[in-house]
């Protein structure tokens, strides 16, 4: 068992004000794999200090000079990548293989993207030629507060850490509880990597205490939360009374329409999405709409897709997917695993109960339902498991209509073999982003959704403008004389 109660503050590794142990649980044994401590209000202000503090210096820093900092941690990075990958195996579950071959590496793709966007970002101009003394400047917004779930743990502290270093903030990590043990490392790689005390520091703790003591604190400028709705609800509420930028990246209920020209993968293609990760991805395909004339193919497609994936631990090698990252989101998924027996949807595949095999750990097994509506509990809420829903329908009016009728609006999914329609569904689709026919994501594009799925955008040069302000200048260059 590892022992984790330090925080880093102000360049250091620092114990905590009060003793408060919490077990961090590894999801495929049940056992306490480490102990960390959540944070109390003192440690928060010290960290949040520290931050301020050493603002004032960093934001006059080169960008070369924050450029080569980071340099140095990936190339920290690249030669402890299997430590990486075995921390997140860990702490949520994922596959070694998939930890180590797609969790980890994101780190570096990510930054590496960052680094490329700083160098083409203009960070002073004119307003236009014909205004020459209107002058436009770009400059960090300041104390940084990063609140980071344990779903894709360094995936989402990377998308956070490195646009708020290499814009000029200082920042405030608070990682997940539930998966603390990566950002932990990567705070290793930043302190060896020798960024100046202070720029870069981590407070453990939960969402109720440090969480909310970020988002109130006065001296922080901006929080940059991904996690539930519900924890977003709460951090933008939090953070009203000090007016501060709040950047949300929150839940989803993908819909992923399959019309009758589809291609022929596009059934199995959904179904190994909505599962990769154990289905604990906010941007998962969890409704697939099928076209009435390929609806019983699709399910039959379906079930044969689900039946042969896996199911083990964590630490075996392989392609299979993971346990639940809790036994909190364990029942969770059992509950609505239930629900949708309850209100009469028909259960191809899976079900309740841990998968077969396997007695300790969180093991859920791969579930998909058919003939379900639109109404249902297992259509409306997002499961965060690997539970399909899958839904008919007759038109393609009718296909745009259930994919919208959503609180969230993350990310959709089409398969059509049609250009036009699926042009019309991009247009349509109430969502931060569109997949058409299966085409991955190119480095760079902005990540994050409309309504309930929150407000901000990560990855490319977007992610560097959530971390700056704007400010005018009138005058600018102009001779008095």
């Amino acid at each position: 068992m590892q022992d984790k109660r330090l925080f880093y503050i102000n360049g250091q590794w620092t114990p905590p004000s009060k003793t408060q142990d919490f077990d961090v649980i590894d999801p495929s044994n049940e056992e306490v794999c480490a102990v960390i401590s959540l944070g109390s209000e003192k440690d928060t202000d010290l960290a949040v200090r520290a931050a301020k503090n050493a603002f004032q210096t960093w934001r006059h820093t080169s960008i070369n000079e924050r450029i080569e900092l980071v340099r140095s941690v990936l190339r920290i990075y690249e030669t402890r990548l299997k430590d990486m990958g075995e921390a997140i195996a860990t702490e949520m579950g994922a596959p070694i293989d998939f930890a180590t071959e797609d969790h980890a590496p994101a780190c570096i793709s990510h930054t590496e993207n960052f680094i490329h966007n700083l160098k083409n970002f203009t960070f002073e101009h004119s307003l236009d030629s014909e205004h020459p003394h209107d002058h436009i400047i770009y400059e960090p917004i300041g104390v940084a507060a990063l609140i980071t779930p344990w779903n894709w743990p360094i995936n989402q502290v990377s998308l956070k850490v490195f646009p708020a270093l290499l814009t000029g903030c200082t920042c405030v990590l608070k990682p997940s509880e539930i998966a603390p043990l990566s950002a932990m490392l990567l705070a290793d790689m930043i302190h060896e990597a020798g960024f100046p005390p202070g720029v870069f520091n981590l407070v453990n703790g939960d969402g109720l205490g440090v969480g909310r003591q970020l988002s109130s604190h006065p001296d922080v400028d901006v929080v940059s939360f991904t996690g539930s709705t519900r924890a977003g609800k709460d951090i933008t509420k939090t953070a009203a009374d000090t007016v501060k930028r709040v950047c949300l990246e929150l839940g989803g209920k993908g819909a992923n329409l399959i019309f009758h020209d589809a291609d022929k993968d596009a059934v199995t293609r959904g179904v190994t999405h909505c599962f990769e990760n154990t289905g604990q991805s906010c941007n998962s395909p969890s409704r697939m709409l099928v076209e009435k004339s390929r609806y019983e193919q699709a399910c039959q497609e379906a079930k044969a897709c689900a039946e042969q994936i896996s199911v083990n631990t964590a630490h075996k090698n392989g392609p299979h997917i993971g346990p639940a990252v809790s036994k909190v989101q364990y029942d969770k998924i059992q509950n609505l695993i239930q629900k949708g027996n309850d209100e009469g949807a028909t259960l191809l595949v899976g079900g309740t109960g841990r998968q077969e095999g396997l007695n300790r750990g969180y093991f859920v097994r791969p579930t998909i339902f058919a003939n379900v509506t639109p109404q249902m509990t297992i259509a409306k809420e997002e499961i965060f498991g690997p539970v399909l829903a899958i839904i008919p329908f007759n038109s393609e009016e009718e296909a745009f209509s259930i994919a919208n009728d959503t609180a969230y609006g993350l990310t959709n999914y089409i398969q059509t073999s049609s250009r036009e329609r699926a042009e019309r569904f991009a247009r349509a689709s109430r969502t931060g982003m569109v997949a058409i026919n299966g085409l991955s994501r190119a480095p760079g594009i902005p990540f994050g959704g409309f309504k309930q799925s929150g407000n901000g955008r990560e990855g490319g040069s977007w992610g560097l403008l959530e971390f700056l302000e704007i400010k005018s200048v009138s005058g600018w260059g102009y001779n008095c004389s």
